[in-house]
């Protein structure tokens, strides 16, 4: 990699971690930024996933303080998180790289209609709050299954996907369950990173400068990405996703 695409895949890194924080579509800026320096879809995927993991494990550690009383919570749907995890990792290293290239688009334009959607679901799940169930019961748990299969396999806008079904099945303070979409997020992650590392071609110097930046930006996003305008957030996410959809339709 030349010196100035090192730098821009870092400062990508440095974004996904906080977007991840707070959002939860860093991929959405990573992956693209990968694709436009030539990674093959699948190779970029499995590198951008690597890189990641450091990332949604120091936001989880900013949130640290809202995981307090979550440990039964936590235990549950992490056991979900990692069984998912490693079926989509499985998946997407059985199945061929032109299936992998075929869906996601497919996959990217639906994480950002999720993004565009995130107001109406944080409004939903604030109107929920405080009491209420706080397993979410059989359905939930299925639900973050389905998730972490998505996150092993692709990942994008996997956290909006959480916060999702946290809004419709659990009802609980908005940071509390941002912290456990976070830890969630970060097994799902690891699993897949693990199986990556294990049977998978991974793009070592690109997954250590998206790791370093999104450390970064994973603890700053938890800090005070809460201040950042939401709508240009978006924006950005929905722009750079929609341009990376066209970009491999047109390969």
């Amino acid at each position: 990699m030349e010196a100035l695409e090192m730098v821009a895949v870092g400062a990508a890194g440095v974004a996904a971690g906080g977007l991840n924080a707070v959002v939860g579509s860093g991929t959405l800026i990573t992956f693209p930024t990968l694709l436009a320096f030539g990674f093959p879809p699948v190779l970029a995927n499995v590198s951008n996933n690597l890189g990641l993991v450091p990332g949604t494990l120091s936001a989880a550690y900013g949130y640290r303080r809202e995981m307090k009383g979550q440990l039964r919570r936590l235990v549950r749907f992490g056991t979900a998180s990692l069984v998912g995890g490693l079926i989509g990792a499985l998946l997407l290293l059985k199945l061929p790289d032109d299936a992998f290239q075929a869906v996601v688009p497919a996959l990217i334009l639906s994480a950002c209609l999720l993004v565009l959607l995130q107001p109406w679901l944080t409004r939903r799940l604030r109107n929920r709050e405080g009491g209420g169930r706080a397993d979410g019961g059989i359905p939930m748990w299925c639900g973050v299954l389905a998730t972490g299969i998505y996150g092993g396999y692709f990942g994008a806008a996997q956290g909006v996907l959480l916060m999702a079904l946290f809004g419709t099945f659990i009802l609980d303070d908005l940071q509390r369950l941002n912290a456990a979409k976070n830890v969630l997020a970060s097994i799902v992650n690891g699993v897949a990173a693990v199986v990556f590392i294990v049977v998978a071609d991974v793009d070592w110097t690109a997954a250590g400068l998206i790791a370093a930046g999104s450390t970064v930006g994973g603890l700053v996003g938890a800090r005070y990405g809460r201040r950042l305008p939401p709508l240009a957030m978006r924006t950005f996410i929905v722009v750079v996703g929609t341009t990376a959809s066209i970009i491999m339709l047109m390969q």
